[in-house]
C-alpha cells in the first residue's frame, strides 16, 4: 500500500513539474511557429544563444513578408520577399520573390532594450492582440522568443494590432531597422540602373530617419558610403549620404 501511494505521489509531482514547465505551453498557446526559411545556415555562436524574432506579413507592400532574427550578441539576421522594381507597366504583375538573406550587427543599446522588453513581456507569453473593432489593416505580426537549449520557442504572440505598450515599442523599433534595411537594397539597385532616381529617394529617406521611422543606420553603412564616395552621382546625393554618415556610431563607419 505504501509503495503505491508512494508511486501516486511521484507520478502527480512528475505531472506538477511538467505543468510548471515554460517549455510546455498551455494548450491554447501551443500553436506551430512559422517555420524557417530554406538554405539558412546558422553560425554556432548564434545557434548556441538566444534569439528574438519578429515576422511581418502584408500583401500587397513592396516587402509583403519578412523574418528579422536577433540574437543576444547583436547578431541580425534579415530575410523576406520583395516585389521586383519595375516601371508599373508590367502584365502580370511580377510575383514577390525571395531577397538574399542579410547578416549585420545591431547597437548594443538597442539589443538590451529589445531583450529587456522580451523579458518583461514573459518572453510573449501574453494577450497581444487587440480586441478593439474595425482596427485596420497594419499588417499580422508575431513576436517569438527561441531558446536552443529548449523545444525551439519559449513563447510567442500574434498580433495586427496592440494596445500594449511594450510590444508597440518592438514593433517599432523591428519595423524601422527593417525599413532601413530594405532602404539600402532599393538604394543599392537605384545606383546600379537609375542613378537620377536617387535623389528623390534619398530625400524620401532622410525624412523616415529624421521622423525615427528608419533607424540603425550602420546596417546599411556600405551602401551610404559608395554613394557619398561616387562623383558620378548628384552633388545633393552624395551630400545627404554625408549627413547620413554622421549619424552612424563612429566605431560602425
Amino acid at each position: 500500500m505504501r509503495s503505491s501511494r508512494l508511486g501516486l505521489m511521484t507520478a502527480l509531482l512528475a505531472v506538477l513539474l511538467a505543468a510548471s514547465s515554460p517549455v510546455l505551453l498551455d494548450a491554447q498557446q501551443k500553436k506551430t511557429p512559422p517555420p524557417p526559411v530554406a538554405g539558412v545556415v546558422l553560425d554556432e555562436r548564434s545557434i548556441a544563444s538566444d534569439h528574438v524574432e519578429f515576422g511581418f506579413k502584408r500583401p500587397g507592400l513592396s516587402v509583403p513578408s519578412y523574418d528579422f532574427l536577433l540574437w543576444e550578441n547583436g547578431t541580425g539576421q534579415y530575410r523576406g520577399e520583395e516585389l521586383p522594381m519595375s516601371d508599373g507597366h508590367t502584365d502580370p504583375p511580377p510575383s514577390a520573390q525571395p531577397f538574399v538573406l542579410m547578416t549585420f550587427t545591431v547597437m548594443p543599446a538597442t539589443v538590451t532594450k529589445i531583450y529587456a522588453l522580451a523579458r518583461s513581456l514573459n518572453h510573449f507569453n501574453v494577450a497581444c492582440a487587440s480586441n478593439a473593432k474595425n482596427v485596420a489593416d497594419t499588417g499580422m505580426k508575431t513576436l517569438e522568443y527561441i531558446h536552443p537549449g529548449m523545444d525551439r520557442f519559449v513563447g510567442f504572440c500574434t498580433y495586427n494590432y496592440t494596445e500594449n505598450k511594450d510590444l508597440q515599442t518592438l514593433t517599432d523599433i523591428f519595423e524601422g531597422i527593417a525599413a532601413t534595411l530594405d532602404e539600402g537594397r532599393k538604394l543599392d539597385y537605384l545606383h546600379r540602373y537609375d542613378r537620377l532616381g536617387l535623389d528623390a529617394e534619398m530625400e524620401s529617406f532622410t525624412r523616415e530617419v529624421s521622423d525615427g521611422h528608419a533607424i540603425e543606420l550602420q546596417v546599411i553603412v556600405d551602401t551610404l558610403r559608395s554613394l557619398a564616395d561616387d562623383p558620378e552621382v548628384m552633388q545633393r546625393v552624395r551630400t545627404r549620404a554625408n549627413a547620413l554618415l554622421t549619424l552612424v556610431p563612429a566605431q560602425t563607419r
